[in-house]
């Protein structure tokens, strides 16, 4: 009888547990879904975008935003960080942007007799790098360990960068007067590259009606930085099934033998995968993954890391085809109680 008294009691407990953690993902899923309304406010008819955008986000991803000027790229990039209460610095990209103007420098002190470090405009919470195909290489190089390992380095000094840290660039497309390819290590660095592309007519109409100038205003901040952090961790412990985890390595595997394409995802691209698929899931409300939550974020994913051969370039096949033709290939698991029982 004292056993099944102490039993009972250990039931009682993990119930109140799980309802408390369910209560704390419920709130934390509803966070998130309040940022992505607060971002809608300000860019009409771009639902999709705004949601990778969020999605790559609480991947701890950055996003690289590759599209003509005027579809609101910016706007986009803004109303975000206002949405989540995060210290923003936008730097314009132009050929005479140094990488000292990005990482910092340092500067004598003739007072004090010694040096001390002026930061630069990438120590910030969410920094918005635009039209950064028109800086030099040097550069755009520049960002590949703030990007990677979150600190800069200047003068043999590492210094951190303040968390959470994100990198939002906007670039114009290849050909355009004036730009400079981004380097394939550099691109690697980016989690998701997106397209906003043209409004429909109703929401160009939508748009024209309105006042662009004040738009942004219409966005409120719904979390802060902290909380960012807070849902990110519970992002990080989705549950992905070794089944889900072979089919994200085999469309990653693909693409390096696919005979259209020369250049394939790296082990990094793997991982962003698995990352993204994660917090598709989560903006699901689940807290596991389907083969479907990696099929759906594979092409923002893939889109930028792949090179394609001269042969796909003759035909006129783009990266969207070519990845299309991968997903069709690779087949998904079939069980999906397979993928809801754990380990």
């Amino acid at each position: 009888m004292g056993n099944d008294r102490y039993y009972n009691e250990a039931l009682g407990v993990i119930e109140e547990a799980r309802k408390a953690i369910n209560g704390e993902n419920e709130k934390y899923y509803n966070e998130a879904l309040s940022v992505i309304e607060e971002v809608k406010k300000a860019v009409i008819g771009k639902d999709e975008c705004v949601l990778l955008m969020m999605t790559a986000i609480l991947a701890g991803g950055h996003i690289l935003i590759d599209d003509i000027p005027g579809v609101g790229k910016t706007t986009l990039a803004i109303a975000f960080a206002k949405a989540m209460a995060l210290e923003n610095i936008r730097t314009q990209f132009t050929p005479d942007v140094m990488p000292s103007d990005i990482l910092g420098f340092t500067m004598y002190n003739k007072d004090t007799g010694s040096f001390y470090y002026q930061p630069g405009t990438v120590m910030c919470n969410l920094f918005l790098a635009d039209e950064i195909n028109r800086t030099s290489p040097k550069t755009q190089s520049a960002l590949l360990e703030v990007m990677e390992e979150n600190c800069v380095t200047v003068d043999g000094v590492a210094r951190k960068v303040p968390q959470p840290f994100i990198v939002i660039a906007t670039q114009n497309p290849s050909g355009s007067v004036g730009t400079q390819l981004l380097p394939e290590s550099q691109l690697d660095r980016f989690m998701v590259c997106l397209s906003v592309g043209y409004p429909s007519l109703e929401d160009e109409i939508a748009i024209a009606k309105g006042k662009s100038n004040d738009i942004i205003n219409l966005v409120n901040a719904v979390i802060d930085g902290e909380e960012l952090i807070n849902i990110r961790k519970k992002v990080n412990n989705i549950y992905i099934k070794d089944e889900v985890y072979k089919y994200i390595c085999l469309l990653a595997r693909e693409t390096r033998v696919h005979p259209l394409i020369e250049l394939g995802l790296s082990p990094r691209g793997t991982i962003a995968l698995a990352n993204m698929s994660k917090a598709a899931a989560f903006l699901k409300g689940r807290d596991y993954v389907v083969p479907d939550d990696a099929a759906g974020v594979f092409n923002p994913v893939a889109t930028h890391r792949i090179l394609l051969s001269s042969k796909a370039r003759m035909s006129h096949t783009s990266a969207g085809e070519v990845l299309g033709q991968i997903k069709a290939k690779i087949k998904k698991p079939r069980s999906v109680r397979s993928i809801l029982d754990r380990d």
